[in-house]
């Protein structure tokens, strides 16, 4: 049976419409939930918007509509941009669903059983837009003498009733945890989550009762759940928490919170201490990747620069804008975009190289030898040595997404479509031709073999261009995943059906920027 395997993103928070971030994380989740399938392994991904709190209830007052009304709104405008960008996903989850609500005072009760629940006063500073709570000792100060959080964002001393999780006796647990290997990567947020730890836990305020728009507190109807607790827990509500189902009895502990390095302090610090407090197994990794700037610059409203993910999508290919995501940034760390980058990345290596490496080869498989493969070509040492090549190639592409290291993936996966073009160069099939036929079809034969294995090879990051150059190249739905690159009798078995090369179709066309874009 399939190794299970449980991904989730972080849920995001509607409040406006899906920028580029949050189609990024989506992008790199949905490639890791195909890649781990391709390894033949049973998958669960799962997403969502995450739609209670302070910020929603303020938003939809300035809209002059109900909480309600603004989630479902938002909420859609996410699942429409997970059906543009081909996310792959098996659950995408609401956080005003009767389930969650259930499963977050579920979580609840438990942290009070264990005694970890208190009901005291809390006095302190607190972000609106982070929805998170901060001790002065982090605030800095904005240029107008503000007292700011460190992301920026505005804070507000509050004071008002609250309940308090016993986060300050989990600290040296915490600790364990977060030098255990692979907890939580890369490992620069893992040492600045060792220093927060290390530098002492403060108990936290985890309900609020000056507004009303979540889940409310078991026994305690005045008081709202603080708007973390709620969100964490999506993960488990998903797989059918509290109750022992088969999902949650297969997928949890979860293998993956894929997330952005400004939410890790919740998902390594508090999520594994409240799942502590109630009893619950801690997932295995936290990997927080970077930002997305546009130009090199951070993208805000105030700036204009704000880029909708689903015009990208639409003006250069869903596939395209997923390859760029991937490739052109170091996951887990910052990275820039551009509408020319994304051009002339795509041009260069999926138009010009892979894209014409496959269109030659099934062309000059259909004019000289009328579209026929055949099995029985006699070997040469330059054929083998390329199919050596390509098979370095595909493993350590699947040794880096194993990592997820995409980029250093896709780097390995060019230098194998570099070596078929030279190959291609150095064989000239089309002089050949003339004075050795039957080489011309071995080489041309090899080619086929090693497209169809990096096409395969490169199946989760451009999904529909692959599958539609697969399918002109006759290879099977069911063998298309890393299984298949281990079979040495699929060529042979392909030749038997008789199937033949049709004109072929180019999956990557070569892009071009609008005028009045570029430099």
């Amino acid at each position: 049976m399939a190794e299970p395997f449980y991904i989730t993103t972080a849920i995001s928070y509607p409040n406006g419409r899906p920028h580029i971030g949050h189609a990024y994380e989506a992008i790199a989740a949905d490639v890791i939930a195909r890649f781990q399938r391709a390894r033949g392994r049973d998958v669960r991904f799962q997403t969502g918007t995450d739609e209670h709190g302070l910020k929603m209830a303020q938003k939809a007052r300035e809209l002059g509509k109900t909480p309600r009304e603004l989630a479902d709104e938002m909420s859609g405008y996410f699942q429409e941009m997970c059906a543009g960008l081909n996310i792959s996903h098996d659950r995408f989850i609401r956080t005003v669903e009767d389930e969650h609500h259930r499963a977050s005072q579920a979580i609840w009760q438990a942290m009070q059983a264990k005694g970890d629940l208190y009901l005291d006063r809390y006095e302190g500073w607190y972000s609106v837009r982070d929805e998170a709570y901060y001790d002065e000792s982090e605030l800095v100060e904005g240029e107008g003498g503000e007292k700011l959080s460190p992301q920026g964002t505005p804070v507000e001393w509050t004071v008002e009733e609250s309940w308090f999780f016993r986060l300050s006796a989990y600290q040296d647990k915490l600790l364990d945890l977060l030098k255990s290997p692979g907890f939580l990567e890369p490992e620069s947020r893992r040492n600045e989550m060792i220093a927060f730890v290390s530098s002492g836990l403060r108990d936290l305020s985890i309900s609020r009762t000056s507004f009303d728009w979540g889940v409310k507190v078991p026994g305690s109807e005045n008081h709202v759940m603080y708007v973390w607790i709620d969100a964490l827990t999506n993960y488990l509500t998903g797989l059918g928490y509290p109750d022992d189902t088969e999902l949650y009895r297969k997928f949890w502990p979860a293998n993956l919170h894929l997330i952005g390095k400004d939410i890790v302090r919740f998902h390594t610090i508090y999520w594994p201490a409240f799942l502590m407090s109630a009893d619950v197994p801690v997932p295995q990794k936290v990997f927080g990747h970077g930002f997305l700037l546009n130009r090199g610059q951070k993208e805000s409203k105030s700036l204009g620069n704000v880029t909708d993910p689903m015009a990208l999508a639409e003006q250069f290919g869903v596939d395209v804008l997923r390859y760029f995501l991937l490739r052109e940034v170091t996951f887990g760390q910052d990275g820039s975009y551009s509408p020319e980058a994304i051009v002339t990345k795509s041009n260069a290596e999926l138009a010009n190289s892979f894209g014409n490496l496959a269109q030659r080869t099934l062309s000059m498989i259909f004019k000289n030898m009328d579209g026929v493969l055949k099995a029985d070509c006699a070997p040469d040492p330059a054929d083998d040595a390329l199919a050596s090549q390509v098979n370095e190639a595909v493993t350590a592409l699947q040794d880096r997404f194993e990592a997820l290291d995409f980029s250093a993936g896709l780097e390995a996966w060019m230098r194998a479509v570099f070596a078929c073009n030279q190959y291609v160069d150095e064989q000239a099939p089309w002089a050949l031709r003339k004075s050795d036929p039957a080489r011309m079809e071995a080489v041309l034969m090899t080619l086929f073999q090693q497209v169809r294995a990096l096409a395969i090879a490169v199946l989760p990051v451009v999904p529909t261009a692959a599958a539609k150059l697969l399918d002109q190249m006759g290879v099977p739905a069911e063998e298309r995943d890393y299984a298949a690159l281990e079979d040495t009798d699929w060529f042979a078995r392909l030749c038997v059906t008789g199937f033949t090369i049709g004109k072929p179709e180019g999956v990557f066309p070569r892009l071009e920027l609008p005028e009045g874009e570029g430099t």
